[in-house]
């Protein structure tokens, strides 16, 4: 087998060369990434092994991964640590590869344990992996093979925001043909969302235990509440959908969606949001809204569906209150002031009613960027609260001492609620260096031909940083940032390399739009 898979590996990097992805000289190499994932080996005792064991974890991420150093040696080590963890998941099946939640068996798991509900985090990460062959395969399964011989519905166990997942993954790695081939699955399965899960007021219903938060503050288990995380999923989807038509000159398709997108907006904004507590919020099945906020009412902003007014931007200012969700360890899922908060049991199921959870963590600073990048009206926030979340978040991912990623923790502590379960370890629920390379370094990616980069690293907070060996557009793309010109020794600046070819080059860390063909 491993013969096997190093001779599809050796073809492949020789197909890579004759595509344009040719191995240039690395501006940083690979010595950061050597002694990361040494150290990562030297503490696992690799209970299982899927597709590239930990032996071959450094050859392929050395050619699958792109590289980052920064002076921040908490974000640095944790971005090598969330792409050696990834790896683990990546799965070989008869049905194509797929990527697992848990990396131990699970009895809610389909077949091979696949799992939908962190799908589209999952495509999010991995479409800045070199080889885009592995999303290709594990969208696929999901809209054609998931569900066959099953006895119960598997991918849509979860609610799903896979349509907007695979188009933001063509942006980075552009394939009309397969975005063709699919798109009528896609369409499918958003009717049959709509069969499902849409009620006569034109909202999406949802059970917080299907949202993959189960025993909620807001939510049940068994009422068709109106959460904002499905209905910002579906706009999102709907979105997506307009653009993908948009880009086959399919004038049906576009129209059919542009009318779900404004309509599921619409009801949003009218319905989901509360006034007096400025915030979005689950509606009731009977009606009113919760009154409490939560994690998910930050949602809507990871698929830019809030109008830009001051008074939608307010709501951002509950990540500063200790009353709301700020707390020692990170962000909280519900907020601080709520009289049930943390009341419903610790560590025997899975609750959402406060403790932190990796999956809202990233859906929070997602929605955080998108406000300041697409924005005008940013509340309290800036790229300053960005930046020190998303330093919190890197340095909650740690248990007695060592790099660790779990299901969820306590927010005083930062204990791992799942104690010792091996079920938590390396728990593959949620994004983190996509939030580095889209967000913090900034990278947009786009559908025409122009580099765009809005950078969210705070004024005087790096005086360097490099991004390098990233593949965007069949190119690999090299960021340096180089504020005295001492560190790569390629001159003072923010510079720009496209295979190996400066394109770019300025004083200062700014937004920029190049061309790059």
């Amino acid at each position: 087998m491993r013969n096997t898979r190093n001779l599809i590996a050796t073809v492949g990097l020789s197909v890579v060369a004759l595509t344009g992805f040719a191995q240039q000289k690395s501006i940083i190499g690979n010595e950061k990434l050597n002694k990361y994932v040494t150290y990562f080996n030297s503490i696992d005792d690799e209970a299982v092994k899927n597709y590239i064991p930990n032996a071959e974890a450094f050859n392929w991420l050395a050619d699958q991964a792109p590289v980052f150093e920064c002076p921040d040696s908490v974000l640095e080590q944790n971005y090598y640590y969330r792409w050696w963890t990834f790896r683990k998941h990546l799965v070989k099946s008869p049905e194509g590869f797929i990527f697992t939640e848990f990396i131990e068996p699970v009895k809610h798991a389909g077949k091979y344990n696949s799992i939908s509900c962190a799908l589209g985090h999952h495509i999010y990460e991995g479409r800045w992996l070199k080889d885009n062959s592995y999303l290709k395969d594990y969208i696929k399964f999901w809209l054609y093979k998931a569900d066959v011989g099953q006895s119960k519905q598997r991918f849509h166990q979860f609610s799903s925001w896979v349509d907007d997942a695979v188009y933001q993954n063509y942006l980075v790695k552009p394939d009309q043909r397969f975005l063709k081939e699919i798109l009528p699955a896609l369409d499918k399965d958003y009717e049959k969302w709509e069969t499902e899960r849409q009620l006569k007021n034109g909202l999406f219903w949802q059970h917080d235990v299907k949202d993959g938060m189960e025993e909620s503050v807001s939510g049940s288990r068994r009422d068709q509440n109106q959460r904002p995380t499905i209905n910002s999923y579906m706009y999102g989807n709907a979105l997506a959908l307009t653009k993908i038509g948009q880009m086959f000159n399919d004038q049906a398709l576009v129209s059919k969606y542009q009318a779900k997108a404004a309509a599921v907006k619409k009801l949003v904004q009218d319905s989901l949001w509360n006034s007096s507590e400025v915030f979005f919020e689950t509606r009731k099945a009977k009606g009113g809204s919760s009154n409490v906020r939560e994690a998910i009412g930050f949602t809507p902003w990871d698929f830019n569906l809030p109008d830009d007014r001051a008074e939608y931007a307010k709501a951002w200012n509950q990540l500063l209150d200790t009353a709301g969700f700020k707390a020692p360890w990170g962000l909280t899922t519900a907020e601080r002031r709520e009289p049930t908060f943390r009341t419903r049991g610790t560590g025997h199921s899975c609750e959402w009613d406060g403790a932190l959870w990796p999956f809202a963590s990233s859906q929070t600073l997602k929605g955080l960027a998108n406000l300041l990048t697409n924005y005008k009206n940013h509340g309290k926030m800036n790229a300053k609260v960005f930046y020190k979340e998303l330093h919190q978040y890197a340095a909650s991912h740690v248990k007695n001492g060592k790099p660790y990623i779990g299901e969820y923790q306590d927010e005083k502590t930062g204990e791992w609620l799942k104690g010792d379960n091996p079920r938590s370890s390396f728990y593959n629920h949620s994004t983190f260096n996509d939030l580095i390379i889209n967000d913090l370094i900034g990278l947009k990616p786009r559908e025409d031909n122009i580099l765009e980069i809005y950078p969210l690293i705070p004024k005087n907070q790096w005086d360097w940083f490099a991004l390098d060996n990233l593949t965007y557009h069949d190119k690999i793309v090299t960021l340096i940032w180089d504020k005295n010109g001492k560190k790569y020794n390629k001159g003072k600046g923010f510079m720009i390399f496209v295979d190996g070819k400066q394109i770019y080059r300025s004083s200062g860390l700014k937004p920029v739009k190049v061309p790059i063909s």
